[in-house]
C-alpha cells in the first residue's frame, strides 16, 4: 500500500464496514438520522473509490494529446465526488429529514442506534486520525492548518479529511437528535437532526467543489514561490532583471512555470541558452514539484504590456481616471 493512499484505504474500508451496520440499525430502529448516516457513509464509500481511480489516472505519462500530462484527473475526480457528497449525501439526508418532521415516528429499539453510533465514531474517528496526521505531516514551515486547508493541492487527502470531519460531526448530531427525541418524546428532532446532517454534507460538498474547481481552471503558485523562482532568476548573472512568472498547478506535485527576464545585451545566442539551463536546474533543485519551465527573453516593458492585455488591464495613457 503506498504512503500516499493509506489515509484513502483507511477511509475506504472503514466507511464500507460502517455502512452495512448503520443500514442495519436503521431498518431495525427506524431512525431517519441513522438512515441519513448510513446513506453518508455508502456515498464515502464509493468517493474513495473514484479518488484512488483518479490517483491512478492523474500518474499516466504525458502522450501526444496531452503534452502535459494527466495530472489535473485527480481535480476532476475531486469534483465528481463533491457532486456525489452533494446529490447523494446531503439530498438525500435533506429529503429523510423533512419526511421524517412531516410523519414523525417513534424509535424502535433504540438502544442499537447508541451502540451502532458508538462504533462508528470509533472508527470513523481513527479513518480520521491516520488522514489528519498525513496532511499535517504535509505542512510547510510557518503554515498553519487553515492555510493548508485553503491552499491544498492534494485533493485526494483533503477530501478524505474533509468527508471524515463531516462523518464525525453528523455522528454526534445523529446522537443528539435521538437523545432529545426520546428525552422530549418529540420524534420530529430526529428528522431535524438528518436535516442538519444534510445541511452539513451540503457545506462539505461546497468546500470540496470550490477547490477542486480553482485548481481545474488552471491555479497559481502561492507569491511567496513566485517571489522565490524570481529571486533565483535574479541570482542568475546573466540576467538584468526577471520581469515576473506565470504559474499553473498541473497535479498536487505537478506545476509549470513561465519565466520573463531581460538578459544582458552582450550575451550570444549560445550564452542565453546556457543561462536558461543554469535557471531551470536551480529552480527545480529549490522547487522539485516544477515539471515544465519556459523562459522567455524580454524587455520589462514588453512583459508589462502582455500582462496588461492579457489581464484586461487599461493603459495608463487610457485610463481616465489620469486625464487632467
Amino acid at each position: 500500500m503506498a504512503e500516499s493512499n493509506k489515509a484513502i484505504y483507511a477511509a475506504l474500508l472503514g466507511n464500507a464496514a460502517i455502512a452495512v451496520t448503520k443500514f442495519g440499525a436503521a431498518a431495525i430502529t427506524g431512525s431517519a438520522s441513522m438512515a441519513s448516516e448510513a446513506v453518508h457513509s455508502m456515498v464515502d464509500t464509493v468517493n474513495e473509490v473514484l479518488l484512488l481511480y483518479g490517483k491512478r489516472r492523474a500518474r499516466k505519462r504525458p502522450d501526444r494529446m496531452h503534452p502535459f500530462g494527466y495530472g489535473r484527473e485527480l481535480y476532476f475526480w475531486t469534483f465528481v465526488v463533491s457532486i456525489m457528497v452533494f446529490a447523494l449525501g446531503a439530498m438525500v439526508s435533506m429529503y429523510q429529514g423533512i419526511s421524517h418532521i412531516r410523519e414523525p415516528e417513534h424509535l424502535q429499539q433504540p438502544l442499537v442506534n447508541y451502540i451502532v453510533i458508538g462504533i462508528s465514531l470509533v472508527f470513523e474517528g481513527m479513518s480520521w486520525r491516520v488522514g489528519f496526521r498525513q496532511f499535517h505531516a504535509g505542512l510547510r514551515p510557518g503554515q498553519n492548518l487553515w492555510q493548508a486547508l485553503r491552499t491544498s493541492k492534494d485533493l485526494s487527502l483533503l477530501a478524505v479529511l474533509i468527508e471524515d470531519s463531516a462523518a464525525v460531526i453528523g455522528l454526534l448530531i445523529a446522537a443528539l437528535g435521538q437523545a432529545l427525541s426520546q428525552w422530549l418524546d418529540m420524534p420530529e428532532l430526529d428528522g431535524v437532526a438528518s436535516l442538519l446532517i444534510g445541511l452539513l454534507l451540503a457545506q462539505a460538498a461546497f468546500a470540496l467543489g470550490s477547490r477542486s474547481r480553482d485548481l481545474l481552471v488552471g491555479e497559481a503558485a502561492s507569491p511567496e514561490l513566485v517571489d522565490d523562482l524570481l529571486d533565483v532568476a535574479n541570482a542568475d548573472p546573466a540576467i538584468i532583471h526577471a520581469n515576473g512568472v506565470l504559474t499553473s498547478y498541473l497535479g498536487p506535485d505537478e506545476l509549470i512555470a513561465a519565466l520573463s527576464a531581460e538578459f544582458r545585451d552582450d550575451l550570444h545566442t549560445v550564452d542565453i541558452e546556457q543561462a536558461i539551463l543554469r535557471i531551470e536546474d536551480a529552480m527545480r533543485v529549490k522547487h522539485p514539484e516544477l515539471r515544465v519551465i519556459y523562459v522567455k527573453p524580454q524587455t520589462p516593458q514588453v512583459w508589462a504590456d502582455r500582462i496588461r492585455d492579457r489581464m484586461g488591464e487599461p493603459d495608463a495613457m487610457d485610463d481616465p481616471a489620469t486625464d487632467g
